[in-house]
């Protein structure tokens, strides 16, 4: 059986009927009138529509359903009764294709739009208004007008099937999740190394044999080939028979199946059925992890039979898909195979490609021919950027935003998808206290400030972008408990950001509606995360001086904070203003509710002081948006960066040399200069080949001190190291720091010869 999530949605104003009840409804509509009274759906009401169109039939069937599953009642159709509940389906300006008008009095609702989409939107909108569940109640909608429409068209949410094989049942769950909230495209990843998840006929051991693969193990990270052991019997697939009743299900609740085949990375499942595939043509085992060193994972671009193999999937694909686009990833290809294989190098000579990532866009913009062929649109990762665009390919930025900036620009559709703070696999609270995560930070505050249209993008290229999307990669995910705590309540922020006017968005009010939604998933049964407990500590810098401010996303939630080393209580210290920092101390604190300590653990963060604390940086190389850390001063908050999140603490520079410059403000007598430097070698992060430090009276003229060597070895998984420069104490205003970035990534590495990372935290000066 399927469990039916029949959640009203909260987000709108706090706005009341004469009987106080509450109107809150997520994404908030555009516009939103309340009258009094409430029209009261009961034995003595039936539905009106046009019997004619098959569409609005559909759409009358669904909301019976609906309204028949949470009271008994059964809705009559085009049969006089005193009230009525009428669905329109006219010529109406303003509001789109997907945009509605609402109006609702004590004798009649009438939904108004120019498609089906429209209409069913507004249901959503009446029945975030009506009981989760059966509780007998009387079904009162408030009389109100609604005018309706999203700001984006592409509102998507992404479920990674291969890592770990979920059942129909729950990708129906996920469907309703998505549908409830107005969001309107689910992105399916159905396959990847660990799993084939979608019967091929043509291919029939992709799902006897890719479908599967030895019971878990050890934890992801550390499963490699070497521990591969025990029968194949983890894992699972869909029967094409499965994915149309699936598909059926999503085309009722408006949302578009988006499949996504993995090509040319990423396909070690397919290989290990069928080992032609690759360069090499070997048996190889299935994948059970995330650390493989001899397992080959990409399709061979030198074999014809490739394509063959692969236009061969993509037609059964699209004949179960109506989804206009077709995903087919392209992200992280290890083209190592590709660089030692003679079929490749021969394919790569005979086009007069100059390297691997030209070889790269040949494969996709052979594959996206052949889709375009079937009238279909392709999109991948923003990898397929990568050696040249194909014609008419669509992006989903991953990486950051510089990937859908630079697709847009070209005048390419993108689909922004940034893994800060998009991807739902990240921590949303304390990891301390959460389910184990794939790492990062990535709280529902961070998702409710996002905005998917970059400034960059604000001259015209702003209609590039399609929409937001965020992804729930599986790794650490096998539960179907755990996908809906690391969904919710996060989709619902983005699903605003997505729907909601820009200038209509607000955190507070946002925040107040959500309580709502959470006693729904509750009586429900949905699994939800409350949030973060734990306050946010941030540093900020302001003329010159160190400020801490804190924060918390729980509702009408109360900071408590200490700095004389103990724990924090109700009884202390309430935050009220930024605290200036101005010697070294650990400051603590917790998040109290009606006088009740929220927080599973105490907040704290300790502040090292030295001559550069809260000193302005000026950087000759710009930091990536994507890791610009708390701002531009991250390296001078006294805050020492840790391995615990990467994207919290660190500065990061990608191909480029970190030179940074701090002004003192005055001069000073200094002995020692030291910077903190991260390498994590799976993201490409990796130490600079050295670090020089210079000093200036002036900030023209600068003197070298001392050059440092990197001591730490390249295939080092993950280390921090102070590069230190002790020498006899000399008079200086201006610091100059320099970390040599290496030219490419060493040999051996998956992404070899690309540009690496590089990352710094704190600037120590003494």
């Amino acid at each position: 059986m399927v469990r039916i999530i029949l959640l009203p949605v909260i987000l709108s104003l706090s706005l009341f009927t004469n009987a106080q009840q509450e109107i809150n409804i997520i994404p908030k509509p555009v516009s939103l009138q309340v009258s009094e009274g409430n029209f009261v759906i009961d034995h003595n009401t039936s539905l009106k529509y046009d019997a004619n169109r098959k569409d609005l039939k559909a759409a009358a069937m669904f909301f019976t359903s609906y309204i028949n599953h949470i009271s008994g009642i059964s809705l009559p159709a085009n049969i006089h009764k005193s009230k009525s509940i009428e669905f329109r389906i006219q010529k109406t300006g303003e509001i789109g294709d997907e945009g509605y008008l609402l109006k609702v009095t004590q004798d009649a609702i009438t939904i108004t739009a120019n498609t089906k989409k429209g209409v069913v939107y507004a249901m959503q909108t009446i029945f975030q208004t009506l009981p989760a569940i059966r509780t007998n109640a009387v079904l009162q909608v408030p009389c109100m007008q609604v005018k309706d429409f999203p700001r984006f068209r592409w509102r998507g949410m992404h479920l990674d099937v291969s890592r770990h094989f979920f059942s129909p049942e729950l990708v129906k769950e996920y469907i309703d999740l998505l549908a409830m909230y107005k969001m309107n495209t689910f992105h399916w990843h159905l396959t990847d190394d660990q799993g084939w998840r979608i019967e091929i006929k043509k291919y029939p051991k992709l799902t006897s044999v890719a479908a599967w693969r030895p019971d878990e193990g050890p934890s992801w990270v550390s499963r490699s080939e070497k521990n591969i052991s025990g029968p194949p019997t983890y894992g699972g697939y869909y029967t094409q028979t499965q994915i149309k009743e699936i598909i059926r299900y999503a085309e009722e609740r408006n949302i578009t199946i988006v499949p996504e085949i993995e090509m040319p990375g990423h396909s070690a499942a397919a290989i290990a059925a069928y080992p032609f595939l690759s360069c090499s043509q070997q048996p190889q085992p299935a994948m059970t992890g995330g650390n493989y060193a001899n397992i080959t994972s990409v399709y061979c671009v030198g074999n014809d039979s490739v394509f063959t193999f692969l236009e061969n999937v993509l037609t059964e694909v699209m004949e179960l898909f109506p989804s206009k686009y077709i995903h087919i990833g392209g992200d992280e290809v290890d083209k190592t195979s590709w660089e030692n294989c003679a079929k490749c190098q021969a394919l790569k000579n005979k086009l007069g490609l100059k390297n691997e990532d030209e070889l790269q866009s040949y494969f996709i913009k052979r594959i996206e021919k052949f889709i375009v062929s079937k009238h279909r649109k392709m999109i991948g990762w923003d990898e397929i950027l990568e050696g040249g665009l194909a014609p008419e390919a669509t992006v989903m930025s991953w990486r950051g935003e510089s990937g859908g900036i630079a697709a847009a620009k070209m005048k390419h559709d993108v689909v922004m998808s940034p893994g800060k703070p998009l991807y739902f696999d990240h921590y949303q609270a304390d990891p301390s206290t959460e389910p184990v995560a794939f790492g990062g930070f990535n709280t529902l505050k961070m998702v409710y400030d996002y905005d998917p249209v970059p400034k960059e993008l604000e001259n015209g290229y702003e209609q590039y972008i399609l929409g937001a999307q965020a992804n729930l990669w599986t790794e650490n995910i096998s539960t179907a408990l755990h996908a809906e705590y690391m969904m919710l309540p996060r989709m619902l922020a983005l699903a605003e950001v997505d729907w909601t006017p820009k200038e209509e968005k607000d955190w507070n009010n946002f925040n107040e509606r959500l309580q709502y939604h959470f006693k729904r998933f509750g009586q429900s049964g949905v699994n939800y995360s409350p949030g973060n407990l734990t306050p946010e500590i941030k540093p900020f810098i302001q003329n010159g001086k160190l400020y801490a401010t804190l924060f918390t996303e729980i509702y009408n939630g109360r900071i408590y904070y200490g700095t004389d080393g103990s724990d924090p209580s109700p009884s202390g210290k309430l935050y009220t203003n930024p605290i200036q920092i101005d010697s070294s101390v650990t400051l603590k604190a917790i998040t109290v509710v009606n006088g009740r300590v929220l927080s599973k653990t105490v907040a704290q963060q300790s502040f090292v002081m030295d001559k550069a604390t809260g000193k302005n940086v000026v950087y000759a190389n710009p930091v990536s948006r994507n890791y610009s850390a708390d701002g531009p001063n991250a390296l001078t908050d006294g805050i020492r960066g840790t391995d615990s999140d990467i994207s919290k603490y660190w500065h990061g520079f990608e191909g480029k040399d970190l030179i940074a410059t701090i002004d003192l403000g005055k001069e000073e007598t200094i002995h020692t200069i030291s910077i903190g430097c991260l390498q994590h070698y799976r993201d490409w992060i990796m130490m600079p080949l050295w670090v020089k430090f210079e000093i200036s009276d002036d900030g023209e003229n600068f003197k070298e001190i001392k050059t440092v060597n990197n001591t730490v070895p390249s295939n080092v998984q993950s280390s921090i190291k102070d590069f230190t420069a002790d020498f006899p104490e000399q008079k200086a205003r201006y610091i100059r720091v320099t970390a040599k970035a290496l030219v490419g990534l060493p040999k051996g590495h998956p992404g070899e010869g690309k540009p690496a990372w590089i990352f710094a935290d704190e600037i120590m000066v003494y």
